[in-house]
């Protein structure tokens, strides 16, 4: 039997062999028979640096026919950076192959994608809101360019899955099957998928193809792990801490481990928000300068200038200085920056799969993957909440760490949403496309055979007429139904490809350079000191109309506030604190487990977590009473707190109500008083929408304030509220 790398092109096998590989990965090898069948869609999943990419392009470069016009493979990536390190990564190939390689994304010359409008061919890079422009400005070129196109593959696919983006590339791509011939197979790449067997249906939720998958587990990296604690003094417990306390964390142990541990070498630093990577950048840089060496730590988020991103980029990739980028989630996607010695993450993560995706950067090219998570917690002292006397973060962390290490389990997409903002934004963009569509293809092309399965026809109907009224569509005699005077304008301003929220920025602007861009929301005025790019700045002036911020270098300052919210966390994630408080091994003083990872500050913080769980006697005990305030322990996903915060802020002041890490605080009452308001719910008729009207300043989608209230409430409810099983936990108590 003829082995699978020898049914490769021999031109893909030279670039192989220029490559000096000795043999192919186990993902490349199980991949090279279903892509060049090229009759079903695929789910590629394997570890970071396992070699995805070129276990779909080797035997997709090989099927394909380097004299056949138009596109043949149509590369989607979440990033304009990561194509551009796609493209560098698979020129030679493409050189060898005879096949075009065309990047295709706002940042790319209009002379690239004029030539390829008139000489479409080979494989086209590009980025989902690039192909949404197309498809309604193109969408005749894009019949022929694209008749002959054998593969989709997207990449990263589970940064698409469950999310507005996400449901705007499903639609993109059955619109785009819609004007090609036969069935193109559509392939994901990706490193951490939490319900494999169902990415298939989300890839193509109309069916049409078999799915397979192509999971190669492999040989596990070594992997060198610690979480370190750190027992900081309380600020007092303000929510606004100034600018001296601020100055002052330069010199905490956290920033100088940090400086301890990766100067000198290549790491990658992950702080949860864009905030907190300047604060960190800038007081890195500032213990470099106060030791009189070159400055190591630069910071990488999406708000910072292209220019700035794409240096330290290539400055980790040259590998000749030694190099740490503080950053957000922005590297920790696929782009290549070379090997990086350890991975640190400064907080709890978002998420168990971002945790993953973040260790995947270290252990590339041979070496053990090494990873440090760096928690702190305050000290305790006799008015500290019970989320810190309980270490909820770092149970938290702990808990994520044994669900992706020892369980394998990544949060799977929720399923649960409608996604009403991108229907919206999908029927609208249908419509521009043709120039005038049926009620009836609309719904078939977006709810029955798309992305929108969970939209009914009575509510479609009722988003299509409140578009009527509201002028962003209209019906014409014939019944179809074309763009509104509203609906033009939305359509034909430049922001309108995103189904994401793209708000306004101001950029900021040391003399003539750009450093980046922050949000209009944040208020700034001239003499403010703020923290940018890991530099501290003084505001010069504010220019409104040009929406510019002059700035000149200064000492002292804050970061600006960035947008971004938070994402929820799993109910199987709550569940395995639970699990961690209630098991004997760790129980004192009689238990003599020990979690080998902690160091001994983390060790002290983990046994006080576990002394005031058993000093409470919270094992079984749903609800707990203490001064005044009277705390509930669902263990579940955020679903459920959020509901109980519905459903308590009814019958109690807003601000006397919190909910985080799985519990939640009502001040000022009785347990008994609760468990009544709780209990008096049990047989009231109640749905997500109910509950979302009781909420204030609910969190947006970019189309929202186009959807009428009831959807708006539904969407909110979806997203938010788990109703079955909070009234399920209610009856235990």
């Amino acid at each position: 039997m003829m082995a699978p790398e020898k049914r490769l092109s021999p031109a893909v096998q030279r670039w192989i062999f220029k490559q000096g590989w000795s043999a192919l990965r186990d993902v490349q090898v199980a991949a090279i028979q279903p892509v060049m069948a090229g009759d079903r869609d695929l789910v590629i999943s394997a570890a970071t640096a396992a070699g995805k990419t070129e276990a779909f392009f080797l035997p997709a470069c090989s099927a394909v026919d380097p004299d056949t016009e138009g596109f043949s493979i149509l590369y989607i990536s979440p990033l304009k950076a990561l194509i551009n390190d796609q493209y560098r990564r698979l020129e030679s190939l493409c050189e060898l192959t005879g096949l075009s390689l065309v990047p295709w994304h706002g940042d790319v010359s209009q002379s690239v994608k004029q030539k390829a409008r008139k000489k479409p061919h080979g494989i086209l890079l590009i980025t989902p809101e690039s192909l949404e422009a197309m498809l309604i400005r193109r969408v005749g070129w894009m019949q022929s360019a694209f008749a002959s196109l054998r593969y989709c593959v997207i990449d990263e696919f589970h940064a698409f899955i469950g999310t507005e983006r996400g449901q705007q590339l499903i639609s993109l791509l059955d619109r785009l099957q819609a004007i090609i011939p036969k069935p193109v197979p559509r392939i994901a790449l990706s490193a951490t998928l939490g319900d494999l067997k169902g990415v298939g249906q989300a890839l193509r939720p109309g069916g049409g193809l078999e799915s397979t998958l192509v999971d190669a587990k492999g040989a596990q990296t070594e992997l060198c792990f610690q979480l370190r604690g750190y027992m900081d003094p309380d600020l007092g417990g303000a929510k606004q801490i100034t600018e001296e306390q601020l100055a002052s964390l330069a010199n905490t142990r956290i920033q100088k481990d940090l400086y301890r541990f990766c100067r000198g070498g290549f790491h990658l630093i992950f702080a949860n928000s864009r905030g907190k990577t300047e604060l960190l950048a800038s007081s890195l840089r500032e213990l470099s300068e106060h030791a009189h060496v070159p400055n190591e730590f630069f910071p990488h988020h999406g708000s910072l200038a292209k220019e700035l991103r794409q240096s330290l980029e290539k400055r980790m990739q040259v590998g000749k200085f030694p190099t740490s980028a503080i950053c957000t989630m922005t590297l920790e996607l696929g782009i290549d920056i070379g090997k990086v010695d350890s991975v640190v993450q400064v907080g709890v993560p978002h998420s168990v799969s971002s945790l993953r995706q973040r260790l995947g950067r270290s252990g590339r090219r041979g070496s053990s993957a090494t990873l440090r998570m760096l928690i702190q917690e305050k000290q305790l002292t006799p008015k500290s909440s019970m989320h810190d006397r309980l270490r909820l973060e770092l149970f938290q962390s702990i808990a994520m760490i044994r669900l992706l290490l020892l369980e394998r389990w990544y949060e799977p997409p929720d399923n649960a949403q409608y996604h009403f903002s991108t229907l919206l934004h999908q029927i609208l963009a249908l419509i521009a496309q043709w120039g005038g569509v049926r009620a009836d293809q609309l719904y078939r092309q977006l709810c029955q055979k798309g992305p929108f399965k969970k939209v009914s026809v009575e509510t479609f109907t009722l988003l299509l007429r409140h578009m009527g009224e509201t002028f962003l569509i209209s019906q014409m005699g014939n019944g179809e139904l074309v763009l509104g005077l509203l609906g033009e304008e939305i359509v034909n301003d430049y922001t309108f490809y995103a189904a994401f929220n793209t708000p306004d920025e101001f950029r900021l602007i040391e003399q003539n350079r750009t450093l980046g861009t922050i949000s209009m929301d944040n208020p700034i005025i001239p003499g403010q000191l703020i923290i940018f790019a890991g530099k501290r700045w003084c505001v010069l002036t504010v220019d409104d109309e040009k929406l510019c911020i002059y700035v000149a270098r200064a000492s002292g300052g804050k970061p600006p506030r960035f947008d971004g919210n938070s994402a929820s966390v799993h109910k199987r994630i709550h569940e395995e604190m639970y699990r961690l408080y209630c098991d004997e091994r760790y129980a004192i003083p009689a238990g003599d487990g020990e979690i080998d990872y902690l160091n001994e500050e983390a060790r002290q913080l983990f046994q006080e977590g576990i002394r005031e769980f058993q000093n409470r006697s919270l094992e079984g005990l749903p609800i707990l009473e203490e001064n005044g305030a009277v705390y509930l322990f669902p263990w579940s996903g955020d679903k459920v707190c959020f509901t109980l915060f519905a459903l308590l802020i009814s019958q109690y002041k807003i601000e006397d109500v919190d909910a985080g890490s799985g519990v939640v605080e009502v001040l000022n009452t009785s347990a008994s008083q609760v468990v009544d308001v709780l209990r008096s719910t049990l047989n009231e008729p109640m749905t997500g929408a109910d509950l979302a009207k009781r909420v204030p300043k609910r969190p947006k989608e970019k189309f929202d304030h186009l959807l009428p209230d009831e959807l708006l409430e539904t969407g909110f409810g979806a997203r938010f509220f788990d109703i079955d099983e909070t009234k399920s936990w209610i009856r235990t108590l």
